[in-house]
C-alpha cells in the first residue's frame, strides 16, 4: 500500500487561530460602519460625510450589526458581542416613529383633504404623474422636479386646468421647478429660500383657510452638507413662524426621520402623516430597490388642526422617487 504523500499547502485550511482574527477584524470592521450612524443619532446630530448618508438607511444597519453579533460569537470575543450587541439594540431602539405619538385632533369636521406629493426627476414622470392626478383625484398637490420642457406645460394643459384650476408653478430648471396645485382658490404666499423652488400658497377652503408649502432641499452630498443643513433649516423656521392655522409641508425633504435636521421640522410641533399611520419606515427613495429597502424622504407633514387617516405610496414611471398620498381630516 502506498502512504499517503503530504497534504499540497494550498490545499491546507487556514489555521483556527488565522480564521478567529479574520472573523473578529471582520466583525470589527462591521461594527465601525454601524457605531458612526448610531453615535449620531444618540447625539442629535448629522455629522460628516458619511454619517448623513448612512443615517438614511438606520434600519438596514441592523444587518451587519447581527452579523458582527454572530461572528463575535462564534470566535467567543466578548468585548465584540458586547459592542454588536448594543449596535443592535440602539439599532432597535430608533426604529419607532418620532414625535407619532401625540392625542388626535378633536373637533368639529371642516374639510376631508387628498394631498399627493412626487418628484417627477427632472420632470420623467410627468405621463405617469397625469395619470395618479386623474386616478387618484388629489385636493392638493406638491410637484418637485417640474421641468419647463415636459412638467410645465403638461400642467398647463387643458384637462389639468379643469381639475386644478388654481396653481403655482415656479423655477426654471429640470431640477429647480415646483408645482403647486389645488381644486380651492389660492393665494401665492412667497417662498422658503433655496436652490431648488419651495413655493408656498394660501389655500381658501371652505370655512377655513390653509398654508400650503412646497418642499424641496438639495440633497446631503458630500460637500454639500451645509447647504442641506441651512435648507433645512429654513423650512424649520417657516414651521415654527406658520402661526396657528392650519398647515401642510409637502414634498422631498431629502431626509428621514433620523437626520437631525428632518427631527427639528417635526419639532416645531408638524407631524410625519406616515408616521402617524403607522408607515414612517416605507421607503420612497430609491425606486429601484424601494419598498424592500430604501429611505423615506418624501414626506407630507401636518400642523395639530389636521388629522392624517390614511397614507399610500404610487410607484411612478419615470422617476427615481415614490409618490406619497395622504388623506386628511381638517377640524375646527
Amino acid at each position: 500500500m502506498e502512504e499517503a504523500g503530504p497534504v499540497p499547502v494550498a490545499d491546507q485550511a487556514p489555521p483556527p487561530l488565522v480564521r478567529h482574527k479574520a472573523a473578529r477584524w471582520g466583525a470589527g470592521l462591521l461594527l465601525l460602519l454601524v457605531s458612526g450612524p448610531l453615535l449620531c443619532r444618540a447625539c442629535d446630530v448629522d455629522g460628516v460625510t458619511p454619517m448623513p448618508q448612512l443615517l438614511a438607511f438606520l434600519p438596514w444597519l441592523l444587518a451587519p450589526a447581527a452579523t458582527a453579533l454572530v461572528l463575535s460569537a462564534g470566535t467567543r470575543w466578548l468585548a465584540g458581542c458586547a459592542w454588536a450587541l448594543t449596535a443592535v439594540l440602539g439599532t432597535l431602539f430608533f426604529l419607532p416613529p418620532y414625535a407619532a405619538g401625540r392625542a388626535p385632533v378633536s373637533g368639529p369636521v371642516v374639510a376631508r383633504l387628498r394631498i399627493l406629493t412626487a418628484n417627477l426627476e427632472f420632470g420623467g414622470a410627468t405621463p405617469a404623474l397625469l395619470e395618479a392626478l386623474r386616478r387618484e383625484k388629489p385636493d392638493l398637490v406638491s410637484v418637485q422636479e417640474c421641468a419647463p420642457e415636459e412638467c410645465a406645460p403638461a400642467l398647463e394643459g387643458a384637462q389639468v386646468r379643469a381639475a386644478f384650476p388654481y396653481r403655482v408653478i415656479v423655477g426654471g430648471g429640470r431640477a429647480q421647478g415646483s408645482a403647486l396645485l389645488s381644486r380651492f382658490p389660492l393665494r401665492p404666499d412667497g417662498a422658503v429660500p433655496g436652490t431648488l423652488a419651495m413655493p408656498r400658497a394660501l389655500v381658501r377652503l371652505p370655512g377655513a383657510q390653509l398654508l400650503f408649502q412646497v418642499v424641496h432641499p438639495m440633497p446631503p452630498v458630500a460637500g454639500g452638507l451645509e447647504l442641506w443643513r441651512t435648507e433645512l433649516g429654513r423650512v424649520r423656521a417657516m414651521a415654527a413662524g406658520r402661526g396657528s392655522g392650519p398647515t401642510v409641508i409637502a414634498g422631498d425633504f431629502n431626509a428621514s426621520q433620523d437626520h437631525a435636521a428632518f427631527r427639528s421640522v417635526l419639532d416645531t410641533g408638524m407631524r410625519d402623516s406616515a408616521a402617524v399611520v403607522g408607515r414612517s419606515r416605507t421607503p420612497t427613495w430609491p425606486s429601484l430597490t424601494a419598498p424592500p429597502l430604501g429611505a423615506q424622504i418624501d414626506h407630507v407633514l401636518l400642523s395639530p388642526a389636521l388629522q392624517p387617516d390614511r397614507a399610500r405610496f404610487l410607484d411612478l414611471p419615470g422617476t427615481d422617487h415614490r409618490a406619497l398620498v395622504v388623506d386628511a381630516t381638517l377640524h375646527g
